[in-house]
């Protein structure tokens, strides 16, 4: 499949910045849903001003990190477990952003920085692999400034169920989607801590589509066509599953 085609397959107005990357090199680094995308509608909701300094938490191919840095002339530390820094270093020095995109392995429990050191925090499709403890954000807050903006966006669920999965989806459930949660959820989880005002928690509009458009379109790709993410969405067609963002401020004194 050829640049154009798959461009036309990921053409989506609500994301315009997005769209002035290459379709195929979004596909070919992407991990979960549309890394852009997500980037894009999390950064709605955040203030990010040229030379402020981010934490990209488990970034995974560090798209979101160049993406961010190009888009809104920040520094980014692109942090992730399972992709090596020297292959995010490769598409860092691609994008021509060495010095202003740096690339590190490190686990979430063990994060090699200063307390405030950060700007802002952000965790693109990543955050509920660790974050659902109740203790972790008091760790993880710890590296942002006091004032400054701490955001997430993820797959997740329109409510919370007392029994997982609902029964249209039983056949597609995986084990490790009981990490999944809704905004609601979400809220309560961080406003419980203290430590942080959250400034939005919502379903992300339409983002169940968004969802869906890229696993169809990385299907097609490969040549593969509905694949078993894809099906699932769309026999929930909305109902249970899609994207919430999630932004709170930590508080105490700016400093």
């Amino acid at each position: 499949m050829d640049e154009s085609a798959l461009a036309e397959l990921l053409r989506n107005e609500r994301y315009p910045r997005a769209a002035g990357y290459s379709a195929r090199w979004v596909v070919e680094g992407g991990m979960g849903p549309h890394p852009l995308w997500q980037a894009e509608a999390l950064s709605e909701c955040l203030v990010l001003e040229p030379g402020m300094r981010v934490l990209d938490m488990g970034c995974g191919s560090a798209l979101s990190s160049v993406f961010l840095a190009k888009e809104f002339g920040v520094e980014v530390w692109a942090v992730d477990l399972w992709v090596k820094p020297e292959e995010n270093f490769r598409r860092v020095v691609e994008a021509e952003l060495e010095g202003r995109v740096h690339p590190l392995s490190a686990e979430a429990h063990a994060l090699p920085f200063t307390e405030g050191f950060f700007d802002a925090a952000v965790s693109i499709g990543a955050y509920h692999y660790f974050g659902t403890d109740d203790l972790y954000l008091g760790y993880y807050s710890r590296f942002v400034k006091h004032g400054g903006q701490i955001g997430i966006i993820q797959p997740g669920l329109a409510e919370e169920y007392e029994t997982l999965p609902p029964p249209h989806l039983t056949s597609y459930w995986k084990w490790d989607f009981c990490a999944w949660h809704s905004a609601a959820w979400w809220r309560r989880h961080w406003e419980k801590t203290g430590l942080v005002t959250v400034e939005v928690a919502e379903r992300l509009p339409e983002g169940w589509r968004d969802w869906l458009q890229w696993n169809e379109a990385c299907d097609l790709y490969v040549g593969m066509p509905g694949q078993e993410e894809a099906r699932m969405l769309h026999a929930d067609g909305g109902r249970t599953l899609g994207l919430c963002r999630v932004v709170a401020r930590r508080n105490g004194k700016v400093v």
